[in-house]
């Protein structure tokens, strides 16, 4: 079996995590920044370690090597969404430079956890650009799709390409529209979620028109994720395996597209550590290896 970085759908091999204890620490620190890191509501941090408990059961079951961003005084709650700080290629991991300002400190506390684990860092986003992991997803190993947010900016996305130039990537630029504004978490992954070569979850209403035609053009099926199950966060869905999903409970609808699409689903109750942060199982994550 060969193994790739470059896939958001391959069988995970190994990644990395931030548990809720990590990254919310106790009561005092959640009611000291949940409300200016524009959280939905304030997290209950017991509800939260046991809601993450079965999350990590989920992602353990099949057998990943799971790795953990230790606690660090130098980043806050948004760090237990640690797929935004940094993308994993083939080459070495690419260190992203915050569009969030609170979260500033979460690359360099990731690179000190990733060279710990021996792995190689190609290179690093700096300003004035900017660089967010949710608004990367490979497509297949050699098209990267990146979004163009107000957390993701134009010179972020040269930079990214200048890194991967020499490796015959192709980096396809997703310009994203204003939505809720720029102090909102809107990223690409906000509105799609790959789980097989061939199959995406996407809330269409907010995307491209020319890049939903892009992935149709390419043979993607696309599961829509319909309008009352967006803010509960139907379109992200991590793929554990192609069409082995994990999404947050409460979307009924969208998980019953992705069986009819042939996927099997599993569920974790993401009241705490998901929705009130607006951050999926997709985020939750760093997958490093999968099974190409």
């Amino acid at each position: 079996m060969s193994y790739t970085f470059q896939s958001e759908t391959g069988k995970i091999k190994s990644l990395f995590i931030k548990r809720a204890a990590d990254a919310f620490i106790d009561e005092e620190h959640i009611s000291r920044h949940w409300a200016a890191l524009n959280f939905l509501d304030k997290p209950l941090l017991g509800r939260a370690k046991a809601e993450y408990e079965v999350f990590e059961s989920l992602l353990a079951a099949g057998g990943a090597d799971i790795h953990s961003f230790p606690m660090d005084p130098q980043v806050n709650m948004d760090s237990i969404y640690c797929r935004d700080a940094a993308v994993a290629t083939d080459q070495g991991i690419i260190l992203c430079h915050m569009g969030k300002a609170a979260r500033a400190h979460e690359p360099s506390a990731q690179r000190r956890a990733f060279q710990a684990a021996g792995l190689t860092i190609l290179g690093a986003i700096e300003a004035p650009g900017t660089l967010e992991g949710g608004d990367v997803a490979w497509l297949d190993e050699r098209t990267l799709a990146v979004g163009h947010t107000y957390r993701t900016n134009e010179e972020g996305i040269r930079q990214l390409s200048a890194l991967l130039a020499p490796f015959a990537i192709k980096v396809l630029p997703v310009p994203l529209p204003h939505y809720k504004g720029p102090g909102d978490v809107f990223h690409l992954m906000s509105i799609l979620s790959p789980v097989d070569k061939d199959l995406a979850v996407v809330y269409s209403p907010l995307m491209p028109i020319v890049f939903r035609n892009f992935l149709l053009d390419r043979g993607y099926t696309l599961v829509e994720v319909p309008d009352q199950e967006w803010d509960s966060m139907g379109c992200n869905v991590l793929a554990l395996s192609p069409r082995e999903c994990l999404m947050v409970a409460g979307n009924p609808l969208t998980r019953a597209a992705l069986e009819a699409a042939g996927c099997t689903v599993l569920e974790y109750s993401g009241g705490e550590i998901s929705v009130k942060g607006g951050g999926g199982p997709t985020c939750l994550t760093r997958p490093l290896l999968r099974e190409r």
